[in-house]
């Protein structure tokens, strides 16, 4: 009788190393929640620190607020990168993070972008009142700090009513980058990260928003408080506040958060 013990047993004892295992690796695993502006700067980053550390990490890629909703909802992040303070903050209100308030990390800025091939050749913001635009890409300013700095500036300007029928809204700023870059968009308000990378740099060309047109973008991040690797996360923060690291976000985009 004790062979057959022994069979049954097995499915148990699968389902317990598979538990352990599972259990190790997001504990060996660091996840990172990050807003969708560090899309084109996060990678290679990301890839130093395992480099340095030999630790794993993942990244998902969303706008800050849905990133936010998720968290609070149970997703198993370690740390959130956001892309202003407020979204961090709703995770502190709610209880959820270690720190009592979000920690600045970087500073975005909002760029005007058009394809080499439109008609906005000598493209500034007096671009976005000529009647040969249709369309202009924005974040969603209800789901990316992006988006709503782009409202901000818009109405500053006084050039809201002007475009608000043509505006084409994405869900996050990359992809307001990606409809100005395929065409559904003739111009974007996109971020300064996007504009840098190679693909946008070698197909169109962008102006600055006028910095005092807008609240200013300070990105902060938090760590989790159910995070399964607090101190890698705590180091991961660490290591991104280092002056190469900040140097190298200085170069894709993100000016320093002092």
């Amino acid at each position: 009788m004790s062979e057959p013990r022994r069979i049954l047993s097995l499915p148990v004892l699968f389902a317990v190393l598979f538990a352990f295992a599972f259990t190790a690796h997001a504990q060996q695993t660091l996840r990172v929640a990050a807003a969708a502006d560090l899309q084109p700067v996060l990678p290679p980053i990301l890839a130093q620190f395992t480099a340095q550390t030999g630790i794993p990490t993942q990244a998902s890629y969303k706008s800050s607020a849905t990133l936010a909703t998720s968290i609070i909802n149970g997703a198993p992040f370690d740390v959130f990168l956001a892309a202003d303070l407020s979204f961090p903050q709703r995770v502190v209100a709610a209880g959820l993070a270690k720190e009592s308030a979000p920690t600045p990390y970087a500073r975005g800025t909002l760029v005007l972008w058009t394809r080499n091939d439109t008609p906005f050749h000598a493209l500034s913001m007096n671009s976005l009142r000529d009647p040969a635009l249709k369309t202009l890409a924005i974040a969603n300013p209800q789901h990316a700090p992006y988006g709503r700095a782009a409202e901000a500036a818009l109405h500053h300007l006084g050039l809201y009513n002007t475009v608000k029928p043509k505006l084409v809204i994405a869900e996050n700023i990359a992809q307001a980058a990606q409809y100005a870059d395929s065409g559904n968009a003739q111009m974007g308000l996109i971020s300064l990260t996007a504009a840098l990378t190679p693909q946008l740099k070698s197909t169109g060309h962008y102006v600055i928003v006028p910095r005092d047109a807008y609240p200013p973008i300070l990105q902060g991040a938090v760590i989790l408080k159910n995070s399964l690797n607090a101190e890698v996360a705590q180091r991961f923060l660490n290591f991104f506040a280092s002056p190469a690291i900040v140097h190298q976000l200085q170069a894709r985009g993100l000016a320093s958060a002092k």
